[in-house]
């Protein structure tokens, strides 16, 4: 697979997904996609079948950087569409941990981030990772399993809010104006 139509064809939308999941606004994520395809178009270097997914992420991500550096700030991701058939407390809970969830992907390390992307989203092996940020194995490992870890606190953390708690009746016949704490969307 050497034809570059192939190459686009079978690798583009993995690299748009991670692009988009880099930068969080799609034209942005576009307009990544197609200059790393036309750095690898015109590369005189060649391209390397075994490795060329971890290629082509690395020149989205420096790519990104350096639009980065010159801009020096960074959008915030949009939102999924809400599950329609959740009902309204089920729907604001889940996006408030989507929110919290993509505010804290945007203050992790970029090359946590990074790392977490490529292998949360696509399944990259470590080895691959690792050569793509130009870390050792051992780190590519330990930057994937601290971002999860930092994600996974945030979800608890939204989870145990107060504002994700509601007071209901304590039980159908206690006295009148006793209420018990319990969490939005549970069953008695």
């Amino acid at each position: 697979m050497t034809d570059l139509g192939a190459l686009y064809r079978k690798h583009a939308p993995d690299v748009f997904r991670f692009a988009l999941y880099l930068c969080g606004e799609r034209s942005e994520a576009e307009d990544l996609t197609a200059e790393t395809f036309v750095r690898v178009w015109t590369s005189p270097e060649q391209i390397e079948m075994t490795t060329v997914k971890g290629y082509l992420f690395t020149i989205a991500r420096n790519l990104f950087l350096q639009g980065l550096r010159k801009r020096s700030r960074q959008v915030a991701l949009d939102h999924e569409p809400p599950d329609a058939q959740a009902d309204p407390y089920a729907r604001a809970e889940q996006r408030s941990e989507l929110g919290a969830v993509l505010a804290g992907m945007g203050k992790l390390p970029e090359a946590s981030r990074a790392a977490l992307l490529m292998r949360a989203l696509d399944g990259m092996p470590y080895e691959e990772i690792a050569r793509a940020l130009d870390v050792s194995l051992a780190a590519a490992k330990v930057k994937v399993h601290r971002a999860r870890l930092a994600l996974a606190g945030l979800r608890t953390s939204v989870a145990n809010h107060p504002a994700n708690h509601q007071a209901v009746p304590a039980s159908p016949g206690g006295p009148p104006g006793t209420t018990a704490t319990m969490r939005r969307g549970e069953e008695e």
